[in-house]
């Protein structure tokens, strides 16, 4: 379903990601972890185009993402057709970003209403099973202030699924929550995953990656330096930084 290879991308002398590849199966959970600055959001970031790769490419379902080929040249596509593909590609961001003049409904609704032309009706019902999934049924109406963060980020997860993605690009959806309600949105994200959705999440959640992943990649300055099972990874790392770093995390 996803397929990056040998992905480079650089801030001016900063080199973020370093030759990364990753390929993730139809169905599968795979999550990211590694330090802060490792390059996991940056990753994330390119599988959607959000940040532009300095070289490699990404397919997604066998579709190339952000080029089309001709011969063996790539043409970088147009905004419009670019946004076109991330409608397969789901985001849930750290920091929620839901628009604060939407209720919630509003906010599920943008996207395929602006996108897709759906009608007002169809949307909203298909919304209202949305937030009954994420377990919000009663909150169509609350504006984001009016929520929890926890409750926010279950908005912007049925916000994502509203658009029917192919791929669940989550970036450390319960980083900005307090503890006590980093819980209901790991439920959901278990939920989710329990019914085939393809997932990548960045993520520092060791319990939920351990639980729920059928795939662990460990990221390190920019580099993959060990990718596995989540037994083998978590029980039997056969990289020294690996090793360090769960030494700290799971003390």
């Amino acid at each position: 379903m996803v397929d990056a290879a040998n992905l480079f991308k650089s801030y001016g002398a900063v080199d973020v990601l370093k030759n990364v590849s990753l390929q993730v199966k139809s169905g599968e959970v795979t999550c990211v972890l590694g330090p802060s600055g490792s390059g996991k959001s940056t990753l994330l970031r390119c599988l959607n185009h959000l940040e532009k790769p300095d070289s490699g490419t990404i397919t997604v379902d066998g579709e190339l993402i952000g080029y089309r080929r001709k011969g063996d040249v790539l043409h970088e596509l147009g905004n419009k057709a670019i946004s076109r593909q991330r409608e397969g590609l789901g985001m849930v961001f750290q920091g929620f970003n839901l628009f604060p003049h939407m209720t919630a409904v509003q906010n599920i609704t943008e996207a395929p209403a602006r996108l897709r032309r759906e009608s007002a009706a169809a949307l909203r019902d298909r919304a209202q099973r949305l937030l009954a999934r994420v377990g919000l049924a009663e909150m169509g109406d609350r504006y984001p202030s009016q929520l929890s963060g926890g409750q926010q980020q279950r908005v912007a997860i049925a916000r994502a699924l509203a658009m029917q993605p192919k791929v669940m690009l989550f970036d450390e959806p319960t980083s900005a929550l307090d503890p006590e309600l980093v819980g209901e949105v790991l439920d959901v994200m278990r939920s989710l995953a329990s019914t085939g959705v393809t997932m990548i999440v960045v993520t520092h959640e060791i319990g939920f990656a351990r639980e729920v992943a059928d795939n662990v990649v460990f990221m390190d300055h920019g580099v993959i330096v060990e990718t596995g099972r989540p037994e083998q990874v978590f029980d039997a790392p056969t990289h020294h930084r690996t090793k360090a770093f769960l030494s700290r995390v799971l003390k």
